[in-house]
């Protein structure tokens, strides 16, 4: 089976989710963050896997569920952390973020036969999953991040590498307010669309 990985922040006020404010507090974006992290790793928590890990900047919380290892990230860009994370695997690793509450167990449920790579595209570009059968941090290292590009050039650098890639559903990111409503529609019995419906817009 395969190593499941979530990178995250810790979920503080003002370092989490800050194109979420305005319309909300970073008190609000916090907690939504924090509900985004709690539907992710409950999902990871349901899906089989041999190893469990958070790696994580920050501290951990109450939001934890048992069973996952935690790993400090490292220093450096998000393409260096990445490819940090997979550093600490062996075997067949997927990894994905925080931004995506709607994500299930079984859209986590990888099979590497027949293929070396998956990759989940974003609306927004990027990527929301990426698993390599064969951790090489090497492959992540130089992906220019938060682009719209910068799924497809990660894509291009698997091509490059020969590997065989299949691609996992298209999802949405929780970014801006318009994502996270539209991400809570999708997923309307989940932690992060039960907190995003008691916060209310902060007026100015």
């Amino acid at each position: 089976m395969t190593t499941l990985l979530v990178i995250a922040k810790e979920p503080l006020p003002g370092r989490v989710k800050t194109r979420l404010t305005p319309p909300f507090s970073p008190q609000q974006a916090a907690q939504l963050a924090e509900a985004a992290l709690a539907d992710t790793l409950h999902a990871v928590a349901a899906a089989p896997a041999t190893r469990r890990v958070l790696v994580l900047d920050g501290a951990p919380g109450p939001w934890l569920p048992a069973g996952f290892d935690v790993l400090p990230q490292c220093a450096g860009s998000l393409d260096e952390r990445l490819a940090d994370a997979f550093a600490h695997c062996s075997g067949p690793a997927l990894l994905i973020g925080m931004d995506t509450p709607q994500v299930t167990p079984r859209l986590l449920t990888v099979d590497f036969t027949g293929c070396d790579a998956y990759l989940g595209p974003a609306e927004d570009g990027g990527f929301w999953a990426l698993g390599l059968a064969e951790p090489a941090p090497a492959l992540l290292r130089g992906v220019p991040m938060s682009t719209p590009r910068t799924g497809a050039v990660q894509r291009e650098r698997l091509l490059a590498a020969g590997l065989r890639v299949r691609e996992l559903p298209r999802l949405r990111d929780v970014d801006t307010a318009a994502d996270a409503h539209a991400v809570a529609a999708l997923a309307p019995h989940g932690r992060f669309a039960a907190r995003l419906a008691r916060c209310t817009p902060v007026t100015r």
